[in-house]
């Protein structure tokens, strides 16, 4: 069984797989900001553990499945076929982690053929996910002129996650997107790493949004 959203394809398996993959990281992500293990305890006695797994669900767990969206739309236009896969083992990895007080989340990846792409073409899809990250960032950035409460928590989590996600996906490592982005064009590998950098810098670690 198969769902078609205008272009694109989607097997019973991979919708399986966004789902799971998308709740284990509301709650992996949920459980780190809480502070761990400890954390959780505490989020359950004092009944935000709700509240806190659907503020995770919003922000990084939209921020990870619309980067591997945005990998699958872009290879779909280049004529390829394309799926996401979860990676359950890393998806444990990062609920356990969590609560140890430290995330690893590496839930998955796009993966795709068909005919013989270029090297722009692999660049460009590659690109895709930390692009998405920087447009859905500018869209929760608004959040953040909210009074505190509940809407600024969503807005300031969803700026830094997606501008994190962005920055360390375009690192030039191993399999990362940052590898194919420079292995195409080092120009364009630079533009568009340099600013998420800086970016992520000022935002998360100078002024502390998000956390």
């Amino acid at each position: 069984m198969s769902v078609r959203v205008r272009r694109l394809r989607f097997t019973s398996r991979e919708l399986f797989d966004l789902v799971v993959a998308w709740v284990a990281l509301g709650v992996a992500f949920a459980v780190f900001f809480a502070g761990g293990g400890r954390g959780l305890i505490a989020l359950l006695g004092g009944g935000g553990f709700v509240a806190a797994v659907a503020v995770s669900l919003v922000t990084a767990g939209v921020a990870f499945l619309c980067h591997e969206l945005g990998h699958k739309v872009a290879a779909t236009r280049f004529g390829r076929v394309a799926h996401f896969r979860a990676d359950y083992g890393m998806l444990f990895i990062a609920v356990i982690s969590a609560l140890v007080g430290f995330l690893f989340a590496a839930p998955g990846a796009v993966y795709h053929s068909g005919r013989n792409s270029t090297a722009r073409e692999h660049g460009l899809i590659a690109l895709a996910g930390p692009a998405v990250n920087v447009a859905l960032a500018a869209l929760f950035a608004p959040l953040l002129l909210a009074d505190g409460g509940l809407v600024s928590l969503v807005g300031g989590r969803g700026v830094a996650i997606n501008l994190f996600l962005a920055a360390f996906n375009l690192v030039p490592f191993g399999g990362l997107d940052g590898t194919t982005v420079k292995r195409w064009s080092t120009s364009v590998w630079l533009g568009a790493f340099v600013p998420s950098v800086v970016l992520t810098v000022l935002v998360v670690f100078v002024f502390g949004v998000g956390f």
